[in-house]
């Protein structure tokens, strides 16, 4: 494993936003871009979508990656991606319900099928973020919540366990421990903690459960989680009855 200082993670960080406001510089909607103006906002809040390097309000900024119905939305990404990254990174994004609704705006814009440059800084911005989450104490969006936004986007969990698994220290510990106190009912249920709309979410979470089974224990006892906590992740290994008649499995009801 390695251990980053969140010093140098934040510095990769700070270079991905950077990074991001130089590759989308002048991008806009399509002049042709339009959605309801009941439900959505005004020809007026439409219109500085269709403006250049304009930094939206934040009410605008939150209905615009909401939006499901663009006709072009990797367009409309592309136009809030710098602002909507600085936002997600400084914890002023807030969805209604989990932080993996952020991570579909993304999806839907299907960033890895454009130009490798601007592909690249959206790679490059998602794994510079969860690098920092792992290392900075005081990062304001916690571990789960960047890795769901970040399986929801990119359509994969493995990289992002990966680098999990070789970021080292305090920090990436304890945001193990909170990861596990926050899925540990979800997934004794064999539900994935957060809500996806990929087909594969049984894979997802099996993955999810074999990786927190082989490497989650040490770690939440290096930092020194109860054993309560461990028995959860243990009782994660098991299956039917043994799980559900295991002295320590917590009577959930589902």
């Amino acid at each position: 494993m390695t251990d980053v200082g969140p010093a140098s993670a934040r510095q990769r960080l700070d270079a991905a936003l950077s990074g991001l406001a130089t590759t989308f510089r002048g991008m806009t909607a399509r002049p042709d871009e339009h959605n309801c103006e009941c439900h959505w906002g005004s020809a007026e809040d439409l219109a500085r979508l269709k403006e250049a390097d304009t930094e939206l309000d934040p009410d605008l900024l939150h209905r615009t990656w909401r939006a499901i119905d663009w006709s072009d939305h990797p367009a409309v990404l592309r136009r809030i991606l710098p602002q909507f990254a600085t936002a997600l990174v400084d914890g002023s994004i807030e969805p209604l319900f989990g932080l993996e609704e952020a991570g579909r705006c993304f999806a839907l814009g299907h960033w890895r099928r454009w130009p490798a440059e601007q592909a690249a800084a959206v790679e490059e911005f998602l794994a510079a973020w969860w690098v920092y989450t792992l290392t900075a104490a005081d990062a304001p969006v916690l571990g789960h919540q960047v890795l769901a936004l970040s399986v929801e986007a990119s359509g994969t969990l493995t990289p992002w366990l990966r680098t999990w698994e070789t970021v080292s220290g305090p920090v990436a510990d304890r945001r193990l421990a909170e990861a596990v106190a926050r899925w540990e009912r979800d997934l004794l249920g064999d539900e994935l903690p957060w809500d996806t709309w990929e087909d594969d979410e049984e894979e997802t979470r099996e993955e999810l459960t074999a990786w927190l089974v082989r490497h989650a224990p040490a770690r939440l006892r290096a930092h020194g989680a109860d054993e309560e906590l461990l028995h959860r992740v243990r009782l994660l290994g098991l299956t039917g009855p043994d799980r559900w008649e295991d002295p320590h499995w917590p009577a959930y009801v589902y």
